[in-house]
């Protein structure tokens, strides 16, 4: 989930329209997916700028997401959100437990092994389905698996991700 200047968090996208009143396929990148429908205040990004919309109903319709909007009453309408992400406030997001962190929160950070050697910073996230991977952008590209064996410390303060990896991985 990468965060935005304006401080909103991108959760997922509009997939396409659902039906003609209106509806829409969502893609969520939240976990559990349906978590997408705890925020009732959308901001959908489009190419003419961003709205905010209220979440009226969301439901799983088959092995994806629907949902439906205020003001987004046609097909016609739903047509012209598709492709755009869906944002939240940040100060919207649960609080997480000491020592769990958003994906957003890592991006950025600067990423050291236990030798001290840099290896540059958190580009982005990825989900594997066996474990979340960091993509580390520095002399080169590195995927680090986000696994409590590999991750020895993350430093908020001094932006620092100190990791148990061999430089020559």
């Amino acid at each position: 989930m990468p965060a935005h200047q304006d401080g909103r968090i991108t959760l997922g996208r509009i997939a396409g329209v659902f039906g003609v009143k209106g509806w829409l396929k969502v893609f969520s990148y939240t976990r559990p997916k349906q978590a997408i429908f705890d925020y009732k205040q959308w901001y959908l990004s489009t190419s003419i700028g961003d709205k905010a919309y209220r979440l009226v109903s969301g439901r799983s319709q088959g092995k994806g997401l629907v949902a439906s909007l205020q003001g987004c009453d046609d097909r016609d309408g739903a047509a012209q959100l598709v492709g755009a992400n869906i944002t939240v406030c940040a100060e919207d997001l649960p609080a997480l437990a000491k020592g769990d962190y958003y994906w957003h929160q890592l991006i950025g950070l600067k990423v050291v092994n236990r030798d001290k050697k840099e290896f540059g910073v958190v580009a982005s996230m990825l989900a594997t389905g066996a474990n979340d991977v960091m993509v580390v952008q520095g002399d080169r590209e590195r995927l680090i698996p986000y696994t409590p064996e590999v991750i020895d410390k993350i430093d908020m303060d001094d932006g620092v991700v100190v990791v148990n990896w061999d430089a020559d991985f």
